[in-house]
C-alpha cells in the first residue's frame, strides 16, 4: 500500500498566525526573524487566555479547585513537552525562562559540582553566545579550561578537530544542535558517540532544532538538551531543560526558595524530588500551559511536512539569493546540512542598511553579530544580515526579499 506524504499547505498554516496579517509601512508583513522569535499559532493565545480566564491560581499549593486544575494543566504540560522530545520520564525535564537559564542551571548546578582545575569543556566556534558565557564563568571559577572546534570554509563543524581535542582530561562537550547564525545542523549524534569514548558528558543547546526536525533525546544519547519555547510558536519567558534523571538527582540545586524544599529548619533544609528541586518560586504556568499547546500544534502539521516544506525553501532559497549580484551567502553549500536560515553579506551595504531598506518594505529580518561574535570573527565579517524562515514562510516571499536586495544594492552602488 502507497503511503500518501502529508503536505504543508503554507498559506493555511498562514492563517493560524494572527500577527502575520497585517501591513508594515504599507507593505504586507513579511517575516523572516524567526531564528530569533517565532510568532505565535493561534491555539497558543487561545491556551494561554484560557488559563487565565478559567484556572489562574498557583499551583502545587492549594486545596481549591483552581489551584488544582493549574498543577494539573501544569503537569500535563510536562509530560506533553517531555514526550515531544522523546524522553522517557517527565521528572527528567524542569522548566526554566528558556535556553539560557537551562544552560546556566548545568553550568552553575552541574558544573561548580564536577569540574575541577586541569579538566577541559569542548566548545565550537558555532556557538551561541548562551552556551559559550556559562562555560567561561564556570571555566573561571573552577579552573577548567575551554578548548575550541573550529569550522571548515561552509561552516560546518570540523571532527577532525573535535577527536584532536578530546581526551581523558574533557569533562564536557557543549554544542549547538542547529547554528542559529548559519542554520548548519551538526551531527549530534556522531558527537555524542565520539565524547562518550573519553567518558565525557554532551550538553546540546537544542534551541534552533526543536521547532524545525523531531528531537528524540534518547536517540541522540546526550546528557543535557535545552531549548526554548518562542523558537516553536510558545510564548517568551518559558523553556526547559532535559537531564538524565541520575544526573538530576546528583546535581545540587541552584536557586534556594519555595517550591524546592523538602523540610526547611533556620539551619538547614532538604530539597524536593526532581524536577521541582530545580524549580524555585511561583513557575510560569501559562507559559507551559502555551508551550505545551506550541508542541501539540507543531505534531498536528507533521515533521514529514514541515521538514519537506523547510527543503524546498533552503534549496529555493539559496538559489534565488545567490542570484543577487554582490551576494555573499554563508553556510553549507548542501541543503541537507542546513535549516532555512539564510545568513548573508551585500557587498558595499552595511547589514544595518540592509536590514532598514528590507523594513521599510515590510520585510523584517535580523542584522548583527547574532550573539555569536566569534563566528563572526571567524568569518571575517563585523556580522551578516540573518533571514530565517519556517512554516508559514513562502517562496514568494523569498523572491520579494531577492527584489528588494536588488534593491538596497542599487541604491549603495
Amino acid at each position: 500500500m502507497a503511503v500518501v506524504r502529508k503536505e504543508l499547505d503554507a498559506a493555511a498554516v498562514r492563517g493560524h498566525f494572527p500577527a502575520l496579517d497585517q501591513r508594515v509601512h504599507g507593505h504586507p508583513l513579511i517575516y523572516l526573524d524567526s531564528a530569533a522569535t517565532a510568532q505565535r499559532p493561534r491555539a497558543v493565545l487561545d491556551a494561554v487566555v484560557g488559563f487565565y480566564e478559567r484556572d489562574n491560581a498557583n499551583v502545587h499549593r492549594g486545596l481549591y479547585e483552581l489551584s488544582r486544575r493549574a498543577t494539573e494543566g501544569f503537569e500535563a504540560a510536562r509530560g506533553c513537552v517531555a514526550r515531544f522530545i522523546g524522553a522517557a520520564d517527565p521528572a527528567e525535564l524542569v522548566w526554566t525562562r528558556g535556553t539560557t537559564e537551562a544552560i546556566n542551571l548545568v553550568a552553575l548546578a552541574w558544573g561548580w559540582a564536577n569540574l575541577r582545575e586541569g579538566d577541559e569543556i569542548v566548545v565550537t566556534v558555532l556557538e551561541h553566545h548562551s552556551n559559550l558565557v556559562p562555560w567561561q564563568l564556570v571555566a573561571e571559577r573552577t579552573g577548567a579550561r575551554l578548548r575550541r572546534v573550529d569550522i571548515d570554509g561552509q561552516g560546518r563543524l570540523r571532527l577532525d578537530q573535535l577527536d584532536e581535542l578530546l581526551n581523558e582530561r574533557t569533562r564536557l562537550v557543549a554544542v549547538g544542535h542547529v547554528s542559529n547564525a548559519l542554520g548548519t545542523i551538526n551531527p549530534v549524534r556522531e558527537i555524542v558517540e565520539r565524547a562518550k569514548a573519553v567518558g565525557a558528558r554532551v550538553l546540546v543547546d537544542g534551541a534552533q532544532a526543536v521547532p524545525h526536525m523531531k528531537v528524540d533525546v534518547q536517540a541522540l544519547g546526550c546528557d543535557f538538551y535545552a531549548f526554548s519555547g518562542h523558537k516553536l510558536g510558545a510564548p517568551m519567558g518559558i523553556g526547559a531543560l532535559w537531564a538524565r534523571r541520575e544526573l538530576l538527582e546528583a546535581m545540587p540545586p541552584w536557586q534556594g526558595g519555595g517550591e524546592m524544599i523538602d523540610t526547611v529548619e533556620l539551619e538547614r533544609s532538604t530539597w524536593a524530588a526532581v524536577p521541582h528541586k530545580f524549580e524555585a518560586g511561583t513557575p510560569n504556568v501559562a507559559g507551559a500551559i502555551g508551550m505545551a499547546a506550541a508542541a501539540m500544534y507543531i505534531e498536528s502539521l507533521g515533521y514529514d511536512a514541515i521538514a519537506a516544506h523547510e527543503e524546498a525553501l533552503v534549496r529555493y532559497g539559496m538559489e534565488r539569493l545567490g542570484a543577487v549580484d554582490g551576494l555573499r551567502l554563508f553556510g553549507p553549500e548542501d541543503p541537507a546540512e542546513r535549516t532555512a536560515v539564510f545568513s548573508f553579506a551585500l557587498e558595499g551595504v552595511h547589514p544595518h542598511d540592509v536590514a532598514t531598506i528590507l523594513d521599510a518594505e515590510g520585510i523584517a529580518v535580523r542584522a548583527g553579530h547574532h550573539c555569536t561574535q566569534p563566528l563572526m570573527r571567524r568569518l571575517g565579517v563585523p556580522a551578516t544580515t540573518r533571514a530565517s524562515c519556517w512554516i508559514y514562510n513562502t517562496t514568494d516571499e523569498l523572491d520579494r526579499l531577492a527584489e528588494a536586495l536588488e534593491v538596497a544594492r542599487r541604491i549603495f552602488a
